[in-house]
């Protein structure tokens, strides 16, 4: 009787034995594989992130911590490029012409044209001007041409990827309840030249879109980063210096 109860707790024993040996390889392999796929999304995320924040600092001169004012950028400012055409030649160039002056006797030649006659479109107004006026002659400025356009900020940004109404999307971290990505922003760095430069930063933790996946290896993960002195996570920018706003993962 006692053989029998012996050899059944060392089948059991050994099926548990080998149940933690498999475990052992099976759970770091299924965790780095939703790892993975997982931070597909975050890195997608942060990038779209970094896209509004370079766009708000190109037109404010600074970055914004502040991700629901980020949002409204996007969705209430329109985007401004400048369609170009023809270029400035070296000896104009030489000459002292730069695109400042000759944008501005465009639109001087322009404006005194439009005083005299109406205009179908733009098109008919820059050919009349560049055979008529004399300044625009002189020049040399004929197929020169430089318009504003208007444009929506969001498709413009992101290719038809987000519309006013899923744009808030970029703001959470994927995986997570709605968890958001933490922003900071430093305004006061400065270089060793004197040169003040704005500095932003976006960062998801491991513990928000790894939190539902095997507890100890989520731990050893951050351990390691930690000693290696990274951020235990996603993160994408830098408040302390300086990196051309690189992801981490780059």
């Amino acid at each position: 009787m006692n053989k029998s109860i012996f050899r059944i707790l060392l089948a059991v024993a050994a099926i548990v034995l080998a149940y933690l040996c498999v475990m052992s390889v099976v759970t770091p392999i299924s965790f780095e594989n939703h790892r993975q796929a997982r931070e597909v999304a975050v890195v997608k995320n942060l990038v779209a992130i970094r896209t509004a924040e370079v766009e708000f600092r190109n037109i404010h001169g600074r970055y914004i911590a502040d991700l629901d004012s980020l949002v409204l950028f996007l969705q209430n400012t329109p985007k401004k490029e400048v369609k170009k055409e023809g270029s400035l030649t070296d000896k104009q160039l030489e000459n002292g012409l730069t695109e400042h002056k000759a944008v501005k006797i465009l639109a001087t030649a322009k404006a005194k044209a439009a005083r005299k006659q109406s205009f179908e479109s733009d098109d008919a107004l820059y050919a009349y001007v560049w055979a008529n006026d004399r300044e625009v002659i002189h020049n040399g400025l004929q197929g020169f041409r430089r318009d504003t356009i208007i444009k929506n900020m969001i498709e413009t940004l992101y290719k038809g990827e987000y519309t006013a109404d899923n744009i808030r999307d970029i703001i959470f971290i994927p995986y997570t309840d709605s968890i958001r990505f933490e922003v900071e922003v430093n305004d006061n760095y400065t270089t060793s030249q004197g040169i003040r430069i704005p500095l932003f930063e976006a960062r998801a933790h491991y513990n928000t879109y790894l939190a539902d996946l095997d507890k100890q290896e989520r731990i050893n993960l951050i351990d390691k980063e930690t000693k290696l002195e990274h951020y235990p996570g996603l993160k994408v920018g830098s408040v302390e210096a300086p990196n051309n706003n690189a992801g981490n993962w780059e």
